[in-house]
């Protein structure tokens, strides 16, 4: 394996070893179990669940006795939503079309529910001059009308507080006003408070890699986006003191977020709790929302709501900048991720239903459009084979000064017209697209209980043996993808050395890094989702299969007679024009050289 090639995969290496120690999960922390009740239904007026911390607020209202829960439902071909007039609340939310891993496990036909009052909470405090009023803590009278609800409270006063609830006819957005006109005279201060809080149930195969992906997100009124860390394993808390555009919580590969219609929220905490000794919930997302009293005055307090997939197709039209919730990639791979990859393969799901099939197809299109690349740096190799002899010969000449070695071959480079950029640019240039496939993959909702061959799912790792003990960086089971995709690494890694010189000079064995670096990826990849790996195993064959075809239509007879002209003309011409980099390199090399000769030079002092 040539240098160049090398260094390509030297940063794939630290990216993918940077990703796993900064994400991977810590050692857990003693964290209580969290301690949720359900609330009965029999009850006559709505009791708060205890986690609600806004139990304590005083309530102004006389719950009315002679109201019986009723509970009512929107629903459409993506969600139903069940709600109650006992405190005009959300009761559950279940996602049709969804199933969590167990149930598909098991080949239930139970969507997954999103959102559950017997372990989430959702609640409006007002201030007002003699107390505060609490919503869950209020009896309402019902009526429907054009698919709508309308929740009605009667106050002591004779004034109403009113809350609704509308559904689209598709999609996963809810509607939520809150009326308190009749009492906007009653109102104190300026700020009133949401508490948002919800007790994440594992949905997923890989609870760890949930754990982790589970997180609060907001953005802010100057498109700042902000969100806690990803750690899995302690407490995160953000306290964010400017006007806010939207808060989401989400969940992996699913999200529930509340978009305010008029005003933004003044401002908000948000804390991330993993919940490592509890057998149920994997962690806790809770929002401290403040809103302005003036909305609520002027009947403006209307929000939506969305309790759907984290798909970007569906999430970027939510509102502005919402689309930040699907993790595409990094900043600087966006472009690459939003304009290509996105749209490809909504694309080509159009197309195939086998996502298996997809993804090689997929595939095929990038490795196509990257062939004059891949052409650019195997004739790139080619010219460093058909002068390894003489670079060999200068190696022999000089010995061991690899300072030396290197400025007599850069030397050479110039007399023959060959730049030494021209096989390292090519193989940078497909980096992004590697890096991009890397972060897009494992947050990609497509690929969610996609099953090809024996992976039953793709967005998370196959496991074909099980193991009874835990191997450091490499988990209890094994990826048969990770292996065929290491396997075909290694193969691609001893095609390329066949073909590829030894480099003189060089500080490391880089033929010997060909094996080591797969080896260094199949630890770091078995817990990645198999339709990563799967990725990786097709794009090493075509790699493989590309380089066999264009060794059959590169003649390095015609190559060598190509440097041995430019060899000619380069010297009548007077010598090489010396680029800035090869300029560059040739200053290094010399102060190297001269370094090393005032090194032997100074006599060592006698201690």
């Amino acid at each position: 394996m040539d240098k160049n090639s090398v260094t390509g995969i030297v940063l794939i290496m630290a990216m993918l070893l940077g990703y796993q120690y900064f994400f991977a999960p810590k050692e857990p922390i003693e964290n209580p179990k969290a301690k949720i009740e359900a609330s009965s239904p029999k009850k006559k007026a709505i009791v708060q669940s205890n986690a609600d911390s806004t139990a304590k607020a005083i309530n102004v209202a006389t719950v009315d006795t002679s109201i019986k829960e009723e509970l009512s439902i929107l629903e459409n071909n993506e969600i139903k939503i069940v709600t109650s007039n006992l405190g005009a609340r959300i009761i559950s939310v279940q996602l049709k079309n969804f199933k969590s891993y167990k149930n598909y496990q098991a080949n239930n036909p139970t969507g997954l529910y999103i959102f559950d009052s017997k372990k989430d909470v959702f609640n409006v405090e007002i201030p007002t001059l003699s107390a505060k009023i609490n919503l869950n803590a209020l009896a309402y009278t019902l009526e429907k009308k054009d698919g709508e609800i309308y929740y009605t409270s009667v106050l002591p006063t004779g004034k109403k507080i009113k809350v609704k609830y509308k559904l689209a006819d598709k999609g996963y957005q809810l509607g939520y006003g809150i009326d308190v006109r009749e009492i906007s005279d009653q109102i104190s201060g300026n700020e009133y408070q949401i508490h948002w809080k919800e007790n994440i149930l594992q949905n997923e195969k890989d609870i760890n890699e949930e754990r982790k992906a589970t997180i609060n997100y907001l953005i802010t009124e100057d498109e700042e986006f902000d969100n806690l860390s990803e750690n899995p394993s302690s407490i995160e808390t953000d306290n964010i003191l400017k006007p806010t555009d939207w808060i989401a919580f989400k969940k992996k590969y699913f999200l529930t977020g509340l978009v305010p219609e008029g005003s933004k929220f003044v401002k908000a905490s948000i804390t991330s709790t993993p919940n490592l000794t509890d057998s149920i919930y994997i962690k806790t997302l809770d929002a401290q929302i403040t809103g302005s009293t003036q909305d609520l005055k002027s009947g403006k307090s209307n929000f939506n709501f969305y309790f759907g997939p984290n798909d970007y197709s569906i999430v970027k039209t939510i509102a502005p900048s919402f689309g930040k919730n699907v993790k595409l990639s990094y900043d600087f791979l966006l472009p690459i991720t939003r304009y290509i990859f996105v749209p490809l393969f909504e694309f080509l799901e159009s197309i195939f239903s086998n996502y298996g099939l997809l993804i090689i197809i997929l595939v095929l299109i990038i490795k196509t459009a990257l062939l004059p690349l891949t052409y650019k740096s195997y004739v790139s190799m080619a010219k460093t084979r058909i002068l390894a002899p003489e670079i060999a010969a200068i190696k022999e000449k000089i010995g061991d000064d690899a300072a030396k070695v290197q400025q007599e071959t850069m030397k050479l480079y110039g007399e023959v017209g060959v730049n030494p950029l021209s096989g390292c640019v090519p193989v940078l240039a497909t980096m992004p697209v590697l890096m991009a496939v890397f972060m897009l993959f494992p947050n990609l909702i497509n690929l969610r209980q996609e099953s090809f061959l024996w992976a039953e799912d793709l967005s998370t790792f196959d496991s074909i043996v099980s193991l009874p003990f835990t191997i450091p960086f490499y988990g209890s089971h094994v990826s048969l993808f990770c292996l065929l995709m290491t396997v075909s690494q290694l193969a691609y890694g001893y095609y390329n050395n066949q073909i590829t010189p030894d480099q003189p000079g060089q500080p490391i064995n880089m033929k010997m890094m060909a094996y080591f670096t797969p080896v260094i990826f199949m630890f770091v990849m078995n817990s990645f989702p198999a339709g990563l790996s799967f990725y990786y195993f097709i794009s090493n064959l075509v790699t493989i299969g590309q380089q066999l075809a264009i060794r059959k239509f590169v003649n390095e007879d015609k190559i060598k007679l190509i440097l041995d002209e430019n060899r000619k003309k380069i010297a009548a011409s007077g010598g090489a024009k010396k680029s800035r980099f090869s300029q560059y390199l040739q200053t290094q090399m010399k102060t190297m050289e001269e370094t090393q000769k005032n090194a032997k030079n100074t006599p060592k002092k006698k201690k």
